[in-house]
């Protein structure tokens, strides 16, 4: 028998208005139907309906790990230093780790992911190749301390997370504990009802060989990801790449020195030379760990510092200042050329490849050069992808003008390989006799995020509207009247109750039909039954939530309709 939730009863409290403070939709329609409430900035209270809707997630999510043989384990999440500073990730993660002392004096962390403590879990409980493989999870608050936490549960400085780990001998071992997990997330998203695309992505502090991420496209999402529309391309911008395609320069003149005289930036150069910028030559300077390195893009390109600041990750990274230029001769603001540059290592986006010819700065102030040619007149020591992608740039895969558009992250999958287990010495006896480095993934799924995610995608006008395998209830029922109408809508909720069906119950006293049916369309329960006019007759209203279809029936059809 299902429970029935009765509204005189529940804690739950409506608003008319959007909270002053929500910036996206799920934030305000998830407050004003009774969901959550802010605690503090970046922290959320889940009320009765927030719970179950919270606890509808974690049980498909549950369910679909336990199906791949998944071993379910809960890890504290205030975690000791050590282990995160063997591996690195304790400044790494700068100001965003929640770092603390006990009163001894002792370092702590509240967990952001779990990759260590479940290594060192590992390590103690399999000791011999006859203990793999293995995949451990957990469903468990984790924190990081946000400057700026918004958009409600979207970005919160705590939220609830599946993180899954797997343990192989050998990599061909953790390439299907990868597609098992990829497989796994394709089910429960499809079960969740959320539309989703499968994107390539970078590792980032977590390392790695492989990365991909699972992207819930919404208009309040932080991330960009591009989608090829003649392909199944799909990658996160951040982590598309382009092929280096050297070309023929051998009838490119010689370098030559032009004067261009208060022309410091890209706009003021094309206009006065009449060229369009993208035959200009941008040299952004940015000092990595102190040391200056030169940025190489097209001159109509942005250079992404994401980009940047990942690919020289840990080191720290940040733009030249003036003072940077003080006493060095070969760094002239607003004129640098890549040609002739001391002591500053310079990379290049795969646009500048070698060949391609260039109107770049001379090093001299109120001076250019023309063509000036990669690999003929200076030389690139790295090439990495840091332009901004924009909406047309060629796909990777096929050529096909790229599409871009905003999502959610749902879902982010890891081939971490060997880097926690060679920090953390974690090794297991083989066939052979001999200790065997074991190798490792790392799944995780935002959970609480899921919930903001399908509120994004699924709701209209008038409220939230829930596929039906996570909403708090099967169905609404409204008395939408006085004595006869709450008997009536009582006894049909006890019994769709008996029945198996998850019934919440409007029978507050005092609330007039037209405030019931509003919270009905705002609370998003997937069918919505009213019992009003026609309740003498033994007659009510079905309507479902999604399309607005309604229909008369009788008590009798209404229950067998919903329990079928």
């Amino acid at each position: 028998m299902a429970q029935v939730q009765r509204m005189s009863r529940l804690m739950v409290k409506t608003l008319r208005d959007d909270p002053a403070d929500a910036e996206v939709l799920s934030h305000k329609l998830l407050v004003r139907a009774g969901y959550v409430r802010r605690t503090a900035a970046g922290l959320w209270s889940w009320l009765p309906l927030g719970k179950k809707v919270l606890a509808n997630v974690e049980r498909v999510v549950r369910e679909e790990m336990d199906a791949i043989g998944a071993q379910e384990v809960t890890l504290p999440a205030l975690l000791p230093r050590e282990p995160y500073e063997a591996t690195g990730r304790w400044d790494e993660y700068g100001p965003e780790l929640f770092r603390l002392q006990d009163r001894k004096g002792g370092d702590y962390l509240l967990g952001p992911t779990h990759e260590e403590i479940f290594t060192l879990l590992v390590k103690d409980q399999c000791s011999s190749y006859k203990d793999l493989p293995v995949i451990l999870y957990q469903i468990q608050n984790k924190y990081r301390d946000e400057a700026r936490p918004r958009a409600g549960i979207l970005r919160g400085r705590e939220f609830l997370m599946k993180d899954s780990y797997s343990f192989d001998l050998e990599d061909e071992g953790l390439a299907q504990s990868y597609a098992l997990h990829r497989a796994a997330y394709e089910k429960i998203f499809a079960r969740l009802g959320l539309d989703y695309r499968i994107c390539a992505a970078t590792a980032g502090a977590m390392g790695g060989s492989k990365s991909e991420e699972f992207l819930a496209p919404a208009a309040a999402g932080e991330d960009t990801f591009a989608d090829c529309p003649n392909c199944d391309y799909a990658a996160n911008t951040e982590a598309i790449t382009y092929a280096l395609k050297p070309v023929d320069a051998a009838d490119v003149p010689a370098l030559e020195e032009i004067p261009t005289p208060d022309t410091p930036t890209i706009e003021t150069l094309a206009a006065y030379l009449d060229v369009p910028a993208s035959a200009t030559l941008k040299n952004l300077l940015v000092k990595v760990d102190g040391e200056i390195v030169a940025v190489g893009v097209p001159g109509d390109r942005d250079v992404d510092m994401d980009k940047v600041e990942a690919h020289f990750a840990p080191a720290a990274v940040e733009l030249v200042t003036a003072e940077d230029f003080t006493g060095r001769e070969d760094l002239v603001r607003g004129y640098v050329g890549p040609q002739g540059l001391e002591k500053v290592r310079y990379v290049a986006d795969p646009r500048v490849a070698p060949g391609t010819s260039w109107i770049t700065g001379a090093n001299k102030e109120g001076m250019h050069a023309k063509n000036v040619v990669a690999g003929r007149d200076f030389e690139v020591e790295e090439y990495v992808d840091v332009v901004v992608v924009r909406e047309g740039d060629p796909c990777p895969a096929c050529g096909t003008g790229l599409k871009l558009d905003r999502a959610i992250e749902i879902g982010h999958i890891f081939q971490l390989g060997r880097k926690y287990a060679d920090a953390l010495q974690l090794d297991v006896l083989g066939q052979q006799g001999k200790p065997v480095r074991v190798t490792m993934g790392s799944y995780g799924i935002g959970v609480s995020r899921a919930v903001a995610a399908l509120a994004e995608q699924s709701a209209d006008d008038k409220g939230l509207c829930w596929p039906k395998e996570i909403a708090p209830a099967d169905v609404h029922v409204v008395a939408a009247g006085k004595a006869l109408q709450t008997e009536l809508a009582l006894d049909v909720s006890e019994k769709l109750a008996a029945a198996g069906v998850r019934v919440l119950v409007d029978d507050r006293a005092g609330v007039s039909p037209g405030v019931k049916f509003t919270d009905a369309e705002l609370i998003g329960v997937p069918a919505i039954l009213v019992a009003g006019r026609r309740s003498a007759e033994g007659v009510v209203e079905l309507k479902d939530r999604r399309t607005g279809e309604r229909e008369e029936l009788t008590v009798e059809e209404a229950i067998a309709r919903l329990t079928a």
